[in-house]
This record gives C-alpha cells, structure tokens and sequence, in this order.
C-alpha cells in the first residue's frame, strides 16, 4: 500500500506532469506506458525505503543482512499507536475464546485448500515473498498471475469462513 501511495503521489506532482508527458503517435497504447512508469516508480519506492541492491556481492551473509536491514526498516519505519493494540491480559474469557474460534476456523479451511493454494499462501504469508519471488519459485508466467491467485483463494476463505459465521479475523 505504501507503494501505491508512492505512485499515485507521483503521478499527480506538477499537475500530472508525468501522465501528461504521454505521446499518443500510436506506436503504444497508454497502458502499457502507464504499466512501465508505474514499475518504475515502484522500485524508486522501495529504493528509497530499502536502498539499492548490489548483486556484484551477493553472498548468503549479504543477503541475510540485507533481510534483517528490511525486517528493521520494517519494524520501526511507522509509528505505531500502542492504544489501539488489544489488551490480551484484560481480555475477557469470551473474546480469547472467540479469538480461538476464529483461529481454529482459518487453519481448518486453509488445511481444505488445495496444496497449491496453501504453498501460495504460505510464500506470501509466513515466508513474506514477493508476488516476482513466487512467480519465480511456482513458475507462475507473471507476478499479476500470483497477485490474481491470491485474489481469488483469499476470497474463498472469506467466503468459506462467513459460511462458518466468521465475519471479521478481528473479535
């Protein structure tokens, strides 16, 4: 999301000046231009937020730093509202049971998802790859194939779980 805030940011600076640089002479179609600015302007996000890679030096220890360095910036890039975290030691017995029902429910209906589907949710989940690095490893053909999978095995836990009556993750 921060990367999307990012590009619309971008995109209207200076009165859309990017957007308006378009040249419509129909050797493109403005999507596909908008595709590229738009990935562009993606990595110059996550450059400024990461910095740059260098893959002249890319050792198994360069990377687990540079891992570490992102868990940090991470963690301690956005401020976070200690207020608003629930408070688990006054939590009553009714919502820690109810947090339980929710819990028990999502891990029964992910264990009925297809092995596909639960290494798909796994990758992106628990192991925080990224839609390129998922494509890469299932041999999806693009990282919009990953993000279109997601959608749709993300809408059907949420259907499968409000048939369960589960309407919220959050007691």
């Amino acid at each position: 999301m921060d990367a999307y805030a990012f590009v619309l940011e971008k995109l209207r600076e200076d009165d859309s000046r990017r957007l308006r640089t378009f040249a419509s002479d129909g050797s493109g179609k403005f999507t596909t231009w908008l595709v590229v600015v738009t990935r562009r302007l993606a990595y110059d996000c996550h450059r400024q937020r990461y910095g740059r890679r260098h893959a002249t030096d890319e050792t198994d220890s360069t990377r687990a730093e540079r891992e570490a360095r992102r868990r940090l910036v991470d963690l301690t890039s956005g401020a976070i509202d200690v207020s608003l975290l629930p408070d688990s030691a006054g939590a009553s017995d009714e919502t820690r049971i109810s947090a339980e029902e929710i819990r028990d429910a999502v891990s029964r209906e992910i264990d009925a998802l297809p092995a596909a589907d639960r290494l798909l949710l796994k990758l992106r989940f628990e192991d925080e790859y990224s839609a390129k690095e998922i494509a890469d490893v299932t041999d999806a053909a693009t990282p919009f194939h990953v993000y279109r999978r997601l959608k749709h095995v993300l809408g059907v836990l949420r259907r499968r779980l409000a048939a369960r009556g589960v309407e919220s993750a959050v007691p």
